[in-house]
């Protein structure tokens, strides 16, 4: 990445550029994964306790709303809690299934209770049921930048749910504030979060 300077400004194009983007991208997410998962347990909840109560500035308002948020794994803030406060608060949470590779994320409906079962990437998921549009979409991050670009898992599933979506939901990216990064070298296909809420 010696030849992307983050002052380059805008979006890169073209083939070699993007090889580079993705190589580097790669070894950024090895890295903040591998610090992401050095946490202590303690650490890690004091954060998703402090990105929640962030949440709920941020929303305010839950009744009614349809909260896409998301079931955690690989050290990601945990806020299966948070959700439980959200029904109790006449909110409902959706939570994201893939139906198929490269196809955009399926949001259903979950109330804690309610029975989950294995699926890719053996993350817990509602059974079949109807899919949703999420007012508020909750994306876990690996990395960001002051652009509120999110540096994710890099199967594109978000960015490809959010260009899918007829109506644009307020989207927030949760994740570990030492996650910050100078840029994320954004492509035309990425998706800027509203908001990015860290700890």
């Amino acid at each position: 990445m010696h030849e992307l300077a983050p002052d380059c400004g805008g979006k890169h194009n073209g083939s070699d550029v993007w090889l580079d983007v993705q190589r580097w991208r790669k070894a950024e997410r090895k890295r903040l994964l591998a610090s992401r998962l050095l946490r202590p347990q303690a650490h890690r909840q004091n954060s998703s306790d402090a990105i929640a109560k962030q949440l709920d500035l941020d929303i305010k308002q839950f009744a009614g709303k349809v909260i896409g948020s998301y079931w955690p794994i690989r050290g990601e803030p945990d806020l299966r809690n948070w959700g439980i406060e959200v029904a109790e608060r006449g909110g409902r949470i959706a939570l994201p299934v893939v139906i198929e590779k490269g196809q955009p994320l399926e949001y259903r409906i979950w109330t804690p209770g309610d029975p989950l079962e294995r699926g890719v990437w053996n993350i817990l998921v509602p059974t079949r049921r109807a899919a949703v549009q999420p007012d508020v979409v909750i994306a876990p991050l690996v990395g960001f930048d002051p652009q509120n670009y999110r540096l994710g898992y890099g199967g594109g599933y978000f960015d490809r749910t959010l260009a899918s979506m007829t109506e644009k939901p307020r989207t927030i990216g949760v994740g570990y504030a030492d996650s910050e990064l100078s840029t994320i070298y954004p492509q035309p296909h990425d998706i800027p979060m509203d908001a990015i809420v860290t700890s």
